[in-house]
This record gives C-alpha cells, sequence and structure tokens, in this order.
C-alpha cells in the first residue's frame, strides 16, 4: 500500500463514497467494507483523519480499529500483535470437533494454547465447547482454558479476550509458566507457532512483516524450530487421549509431523482445509 496526500479538511466531510475513494487510491482492495470500519470506529472528525492516515499509511485494518473478527468473535488487537488469520479457523474446529467426540467430551475440558498471541484461537475453542460466554459452536459445558505467549503486549490482549471464558494467561516461553497441576491433565493443545522460512519473510505482505513482531512470524531456517519444541514437550501435560494440534503451512506439514512422531506421539495425523487453505497436524497421547 502506498501513500497519500493528506485527507481533504475537514475529514468529517467525506462522506461513504469519499472515503471509499480515499482507500482505494490508497491500494485497499476491499475499500467499501474498510470504510465502514473506519466510519464506525471513528467517535468524530479527529479520530476519523487519525484513524485514515494510519491505515493508508499501511498499517493493519485490525491494528486501526483496534479488534479483529475471528470465528464469529470480536478478538481486541492493537499495534505490535499477531493479527488472527482466517485460516487459523481450521484449528479451532478440528480442535473443538475432536475434542467434544473424544478427551474431555467438551463439557470441563482443559484446553492449553500455546504460543497464544492474543488469545484468538484458545477464546474461540472455548467458546465452541460451550465455555463460560457462549459462542458459536454449542458445547455441554464449562471449560477450563490456559493461554501462554512470550510477549508482554500479546499477553495484556489475550488476557481480555480469554476472560469472558474465565481464561488464565502466562507470560514465558511455552510450558515454562504452567502450573504444575496442569501436568497430565491437559484435554486438547493447541499451538499456532510461527512456521514461516526464516528467508520467506521477506516475501511476506508489508502489513506483516513490518507491523507484526517478528518472532509471531519466523518459524526457523525450515519454518518447524517452535514447533519442534511444543512437540517435544507436549507429552507430559496431556491427559490420556489429549491431543496437540499444530497449524503449520502445507510443504511444512511433513516436517511438523515427524517433529510429533520424534516427540514419542504414535498416532499422527495430518488434515487440510481446502477452503482456508489451512492445514492442522495432530497428534494423540496414549489412552
Amino acid at each position: 500500500m502506498s501513500p497519500i496526500p493528506p485527507l481533504p479538511s475537514p475529514p468529517a466531510s467525506l462522506g461513504g463514497e469519499g472515503l471509499v475513494a480515499v482507500l482505494r487510491a490508497a491500494g485497499c482492495v476491499f475499500a467499501e467494507e474498510e470504510a465502514e470500519l473506519l466510519l464506525a470506529a471513528a467517535a468524530e472528525g479527529a479520530d476519523l483523519a487519525a484513524l485514515v492516515a494510519r491505515r493508508v499509511a499501511g498499517q493493519p485494518l485490525e491494528h486501526v480499529v483496534g479488534w479483529a473478527e475471528f470465528c464469529g468473535l470480536r478478538m481486541e488487537v492493537g499495534a505490535g500483535v499477531f493479527v488472527p488469520r482466517r485460516r487459523s479457523e481450521f484449528l479451532v474446529r478440528e480442535a473443538a470437533a475432536g475434542t467434544r467426540a473424544g478427551a474431555g467430551a467438551g463439557a470441563g475440558a482443559v484446553v492449553l494454547d500455546l504460543c497464544c498471541g492474543v488469545g484468538a484461537v484458545g477464546a474461540a475453542v472455548a467458546a465452541r465447547l460451550g465455555g463460560r460466554g457462549g459462542g458459536d459452536g454449542g458445547g455441554g459445558g464449562s471449560v477450563e482454558l490456559h493461554a501462554v505467549d512470550i510477549d508482554p503486549v500479546a499477553v495484556s490482549y489475550a488476557a481480555r479476550n480469554v476472560a469472558p471464558y474465565g481464561g488464565r494467561v502466562y507470560a514465558g516461553d511455552l510450558y515454562g509458566p504452567l502450573p504444575a497441576r496442569l501436568l497430565g491433565a491437559v484435554d486438547v493443545l493447541v499451538a499456532n507457532a510461527p512456521y514461516v522460512p526464516t528467508d520467506r519473510i521477506a516475501l511476506l505482505p508489508p502489513e506483516a512483516r513490518e507491523h507484526e513482531p517478528l518472532a509471531t512470524l519466523d518459524g526457523g531456517a525450515d519454518g518447524v524450530a517452535v514447533q519442534r519444541r511444543v512437540a517435544a514437550g507436549a507429552l507430559p501435560w496431556l491427559a490420556p487421549g489429549g491431543r496437540l494440534l499444530i497449524e503449520t503451512g502445507e510443504h511444512q506439514a511433513p516436517r511438523t509431523a515427524e517433529a510429533l512422531t520424534t516427540a514419542g506421539f504414535g498416532e499422527v495425523a495430518v488434515v487440510s482445509s481446502e477452503e482456508l487453505e489451512a492445514t492442522v497436524v495432530i497428534g494423540r497421547a496414549a489412552r
């Protein structure tokens, strides 16, 4: 998205069509939808000018308006955090569906979201399993939700996003900050760890590579460095029959699956969604 000249003054005089034209000139593909969201977020003309200036400067729309839609839920986001992607809704679907059918059976399930970012995946899984606060999945009982991220900014957003589901968020590296009582108790462990190979970061859209933390994108030389650490530490935390689900890239999937096998998972599967262009690797602990 390239910069454009300053907005006409006063910004409040811009109608919907005028704002759409400004956004379209800046390269926004979905200018009409973005205009509606910016107008809804603006309390007054000065605020609108600031919001539009940030957007045409290339900041992600979600950072500008302060929230992202994910699985039908509104997740708080802001500058300096990873924006939940629609493809990750597939991770939520697989986690919730398998949990209702297996360990935990939804009601009373213990859910752990590693590399949680703003907590979107964990919150959406809890909502689908009927956690406090509702959701679009209609599960059958309360959910015990825990989430971990190493970035304090992300943790602050995650705490707000998981609060409606009674979730608790920990700041730290992977399993390090978790309470010992969760050992052997987790029914579903979800992880959207970074999986972009280091040499591919430069090919990402500017909104991602310039405005989201590098640590949320960079998966190491082959894209699986953090995933290997997640897999290696997972089994002691899983309940009998509990599952680890890791979102990954189509090209990384064989290596992600190998990481789970190496970690001791005897039952490993790779599932994909053509609609969402998403891939998830699932491992199940022995029953």
